[in-house]
Protein backbone atom coordinates (compact mmCIF):
# COMPACT_ATOMS: atom_id res chain seq x y z
CA UNK A 1 0.00 0.00 0.00
CA UNK A 2 2.72 2.49 0.96
CA UNK A 3 4.49 2.06 -2.39
CA UNK A 4 1.22 2.69 -4.24
CA UNK A 5 0.67 5.89 -2.25
CA UNK A 6 4.25 7.04 -2.74
CA UNK A 7 4.02 6.45 -6.49
CA UNK A 8 0.82 8.49 -6.60
CA UNK A 9 2.41 11.34 -4.65
CA UNK A 10 5.57 11.41 -6.75
CA UNK A 11 3.54 11.42 -9.96
CA UNK A 12 1.44 14.37 -8.80
CA UNK A 13 4.40 16.53 -7.85
CA UNK A 14 5.66 16.65 -11.43
CA UNK A 15 2.34 17.28 -13.13
CA UNK A 16 0.25 20.28 -14.01
CA UNK A 17 -2.17 19.46 -11.20
CA UNK A 18 -1.36 22.62 -9.31
CA UNK A 19 -2.11 24.73 -12.37
CA UNK A 20 -5.32 22.92 -13.23
CA UNK A 21 -7.36 26.11 -12.96
CA UNK A 22 -5.66 27.34 -16.13
CA UNK A 23 -7.88 26.52 -19.07
CA UNK A 24 -5.11 26.10 -21.67
CA UNK A 25 -4.93 22.35 -20.94
CA UNK A 26 -8.66 21.91 -20.35
CA UNK A 27 -10.06 19.83 -23.16
CA UNK A 28 -13.58 19.16 -21.94
CA UNK A 29 -16.29 20.10 -19.48
CA UNK A 30 -19.35 18.11 -18.46
CA UNK A 31 -21.67 19.84 -15.97
CA UNK A 32 -19.64 19.88 -12.70
CA UNK A 33 -16.51 18.09 -13.98
CA UNK A 34 -13.69 19.16 -16.30
CA UNK A 35 -11.16 17.16 -18.30
CA UNK A 36 -7.50 18.14 -18.63
CA UNK A 37 -4.81 16.67 -20.83
CA UNK A 38 -1.06 17.08 -20.29
CA UNK A 39 1.54 15.97 -22.82
CA UNK A 40 4.84 15.71 -20.93
CA UNK A 41 4.44 13.32 -19.29
CA UNK A 42 1.23 12.14 -20.93
CA UNK A 43 -1.58 12.41 -18.40
CA UNK A 44 -5.33 12.97 -18.51
CA UNK A 45 -7.63 13.64 -15.61
CA UNK A 46 -11.18 14.47 -14.68
CA UNK A 47 -11.46 17.02 -11.86
CA UNK A 48 -14.10 18.86 -9.87
CA UNK A 49 -14.29 21.45 -7.10
CA UNK A 50 -16.66 20.96 -4.17
CA UNK A 51 -20.17 22.35 -4.37
CA UNK A 52 -20.28 22.71 -0.58
CA UNK A 53 -17.65 22.95 2.16
CA UNK A 54 -18.30 22.80 5.90
CA UNK A 55 -15.44 23.22 8.38
CA UNK A 56 -15.96 22.41 12.07
CA UNK A 57 -13.90 22.42 15.23
CA UNK A 58 -15.26 21.04 18.50
CA UNK A 59 -18.65 20.67 16.81
CA UNK A 60 -18.87 24.34 15.81
CA UNK A 61 -18.77 25.65 12.25
CA UNK A 62 -15.61 27.72 11.76
CA UNK A 63 -14.08 29.79 8.99
CA UNK A 64 -10.66 28.57 7.89
CA UNK A 65 -8.22 29.40 5.11
CA UNK A 66 -7.84 26.47 2.74
CA UNK A 67 -6.07 26.10 -0.55
CA UNK A 68 -7.63 24.51 -3.60
CA UNK A 69 -9.85 21.56 -2.78
CA UNK A 70 -10.26 19.13 -5.68
CA UNK A 71 -11.29 15.57 -6.44
CA UNK A 72 -9.46 13.92 -9.36
CA UNK A 73 -9.42 10.73 -11.39
CA UNK A 74 -6.09 10.27 -13.22
CA UNK A 75 -4.94 8.30 -16.27
CA UNK A 76 -1.19 7.96 -16.94
CA UNK A 77 -0.47 5.46 -19.72
CA UNK A 78 3.31 5.41 -19.15
CA UNK A 79 2.76 4.21 -15.58
CA UNK A 80 -0.21 1.95 -16.24
CA UNK A 81 -2.45 4.23 -14.15
CA UNK A 82 -6.09 3.92 -15.16
CA UNK A 83 -8.64 5.61 -12.93
CA UNK A 84 -6.58 6.66 -9.89
CA UNK A 85 -8.75 8.59 -7.42
CA UNK A 86 -6.95 11.47 -5.70
CA UNK A 87 -8.20 14.17 -3.33
CA UNK A 88 -6.54 17.34 -2.10
CA UNK A 89 -8.18 19.05 0.85
CA UNK A 90 -6.30 22.33 0.56
CA UNK A 91 -4.50 21.83 3.89
CA UNK A 92 -2.11 19.32 5.49
CA UNK A 93 -4.07 16.39 6.88
CA UNK A 94 -3.49 15.25 10.46
CA UNK A 95 -0.61 12.78 10.57
CA UNK A 96 -1.76 9.16 10.29
CA UNK A 97 -5.34 10.19 9.52
CA UNK A 98 -7.59 8.95 6.75
CA UNK A 99 -10.22 10.68 4.64
CA UNK A 100 -13.64 9.08 4.40
CA UNK A 101 -15.38 9.21 1.03
CA UNK A 102 -19.12 8.52 1.28
CA UNK A 103 -20.83 7.74 -2.01
CA UNK A 104 -24.34 6.33 -2.26
CA UNK A 105 -24.40 5.22 1.38
CA UNK A 106 -21.07 3.35 1.20
CA UNK A 107 -17.89 4.60 2.86
CA UNK A 108 -14.38 4.25 1.44
CA UNK A 109 -11.09 5.10 3.15
CA UNK A 110 -8.36 7.22 1.57
CA UNK A 111 -4.91 7.35 3.13
CA UNK A 112 -3.25 10.74 3.56
CA UNK A 113 0.15 12.24 3.05
CA UNK A 114 0.59 15.99 3.33
CA UNK A 115 -2.34 17.65 1.54
CA UNK A 116 -3.19 14.57 -0.58
CA UNK A 117 -5.27 11.44 -0.08
CA UNK A 118 -5.60 8.23 -2.14
CA UNK A 119 -7.23 4.81 -1.88
CA UNK A 120 -4.83 2.04 -0.85
CA UNK A 121 -4.93 -0.01 -4.06
CA UNK A 122 -5.93 0.18 -7.72
CA UNK A 123 -8.81 -2.18 -6.87
CA UNK A 124 -10.09 0.36 -4.34
CA UNK A 125 -9.80 3.05 -7.02
CA UNK A 126 -11.96 0.93 -9.32
CA UNK A 127 -14.61 0.41 -6.62
CA UNK A 128 -14.75 4.14 -5.88
CA UNK A 129 -14.95 5.11 -9.56
CA UNK A 130 -17.80 2.61 -10.05
CA UNK A 131 -19.64 4.09 -7.07
CA UNK A 132 -19.08 7.62 -8.41
CA UNK A 133 -20.49 6.62 -11.80
CA UNK A 134 -23.68 5.44 -10.07
CA UNK A 135 -23.90 8.16 -7.43
CA UNK A 136 -25.17 11.71 -7.23
CA UNK A 137 -22.62 13.12 -4.79
CA UNK A 138 -19.37 12.24 -3.06
CA UNK A 139 -18.79 13.58 0.45
CA UNK A 140 -15.18 13.60 1.61
CA UNK A 141 -14.47 14.13 5.31
CA UNK A 142 -10.98 14.71 6.67
CA UNK A 143 -9.16 16.22 9.64
CA UNK A 144 -6.49 18.89 9.35
CA UNK A 145 -3.27 18.98 11.29
CA UNK A 146 -4.91 21.74 13.36
CA UNK A 147 -7.85 19.53 14.30
CA UNK A 148 -10.45 21.03 11.97
CA UNK A 149 -12.90 18.53 10.49
CA UNK A 150 -13.70 19.29 6.87
CA UNK A 151 -16.65 17.99 4.91
CA UNK A 152 -16.51 18.60 1.16
CA UNK A 153 -19.42 17.67 -1.08
CA UNK A 154 -18.74 17.05 -4.77
CA UNK A 155 -21.53 16.81 -7.33
CA UNK A 156 -21.18 13.80 -9.60
CA UNK A 157 -23.15 15.40 -12.44
CA UNK A 158 -20.97 14.98 -15.51
CA UNK A 159 -18.59 12.57 -13.77
CA UNK A 160 -19.14 9.57 -16.05
CA UNK A 161 -18.76 11.57 -19.27
CA UNK A 162 -15.60 13.28 -17.95
CA UNK A 163 -13.96 10.06 -16.77
CA UNK A 164 -14.75 8.35 -20.07
CA UNK A 165 -13.31 11.33 -21.96
CA UNK A 166 -10.10 11.34 -19.88
CA UNK A 167 -9.72 7.56 -20.23
CA UNK A 168 -10.19 7.72 -24.01
CA UNK A 169 -7.64 10.54 -24.38
CA UNK A 170 -5.00 8.56 -22.46
CA UNK A 171 -5.94 5.08 -23.63
CA UNK A 172 -2.46 4.12 -24.64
Amino acid sequence: MKSYLMAAGVALVGTGVFAQEQTDNRVGANTDWSVFEETDPRECFAVSAPTEQVNTRDGNVVTVNRGETRLFVFYRPSEGVRGQVTFTGGYPFAGGSTVTAEIGGTEYQLFTEGEWAWPATPEDDARIVAAMRAGAAAVLTGVSGRGTTTRDTFSLLGFTASVEDAAARCSG
